[in-house]
């Protein structure tokens, strides 16, 4: 791999966060490859796509020849973590040694667990469920890695998304095609409690920032966010941006258990519902003292963007 060869490799390119990540990096003028199982991704000039399967090292180390950064995000489904994400993260690992890159990892905040307070980098991984466990391993042994010398890693940690292209989230379908449906929209836990949300294009450029900084290697990140919101503000702002009457809810742990008798996505939700009775607030000052200045985008705005993707997306 050549220290200047500006080869930027999106895994995962076909969801919410690697569309974003293609997009963000093709606007500072990178070489971009796009890669997922299905070969989907932004329809964008000069973008380099590549189909192919990511879970083992050698389908990793196809895709990550001749990169100078990795972008790992790609992810089972949500209800498979346990199973299977490790095993794909050990062979991304393996793929980007392999070509020399730099590793990016788009992690979350589920390893530190219940918390008092806003969440630093510095908390302990202390979560005792299953999908927070793994996470914690992930992490842990990527970094692990970086500190024997075998790559370079940073790690991105951002909360629930929401934006265009993020249908796979809690904040997705249920909020903003709901509301474009003249549906109740529903918010998942308490509708009383503050929630950091991250903007998928905000996510985006912090891992790209991630990405492009050495100052950002061997260490876990707090991607900016816009500031806290409840869930009621956050649906208020849907249906003032809607322009037109809308009911809103909650969703709470007694139908979120009865749904998942026949969902296991909504199923795996109770592991975490700590993050969805009380604050779960992600403090991201380690960020923006780094790198320096980061507008991330209001909540309004982000809003408003994220409806007119839903308008305009196929429904079929």
């Amino acid at each position: 791999m050549s220290a200047t060869s500006d080869l930027h490799v999106v895994l995962g390119a076909g969801g919410g966060v690697g569309a974003s990540v293609v997009r963000e990096l093709v606007s500072r003028g990178h070489r971009v490859r796009a890669v997922n199982r299905s070969g989907r991704a932004p329809a964008l000039p000069g973008v380099e796509v590549h189909r192919g399967d990511i879970t083992t090292a050698e389908g990793a180390r196809a895709a990550c020849a001749g990169a100078e950064v990795v972008y790992h995000c790609a992810a089972p489904a949500y209800d498979r973590w346990v199973q299977e994400f490790p095993r794909m993260t050990d062979a991304v690992r393996q793929g980007t040694a392999a070509s020399g890159a730099k590793l990016v990892f788009a992690d979350n905040l589920y390893m530190y667990g219940p918390v008092d307070g806003p969440m630093t980098e510095a908390l302990p991984h202390a979560a005792r469920n299953p999908n927070g466990r793994v996470r914690a391993a992930m992490a842990e042994a990527l970094l692990d890695a970086h500190h024997s010398g075998e790559l370079r890693v940073a790690l991105g940690r951002a909360s629930d998304y929401y934006g265009p292209g993020g249908v796979n989230t809690v904040v997705g379908t249920m909020v903003f095609a709901a509301a474009l449906a003249g549906k109740p929209v529903r918010w998942v836990g308490s509708l009383d409690q503050p929630h950091t949300l991250s903007f998928l294009p905000d996510i985006a450029r912090g891992l790209v920032t991630l990405g492009c900084d050495a100052r950002a290697d061997g260490h876990a990140w707090h991607l900016p966010a816009a500031p806290a919101v409840t869930g009621r503000e956050f649906l208020d702002l849907v249906i003032a941006e809607l322009g037109q009457p809308g009911t809103t809810a909650a969703l709470g742990r007694p139908m979120q258990r009865l749904i998942g008798l026949f969902n296991p996505t909504v199923r795996a939700l109770g592991q975490t519902w700590y993050q969805r009775d009380r604050p779960f607030v992600s403090d991201t000052s380690k960020f923006i003292t780094t790198f320096g200045p980061f507008t991330a985008t209001p909540h309004a705005t982000a809003v408003a963007a994220t409806l007119d993707w839903y308008r305009a997306r196929p429904t079929s």
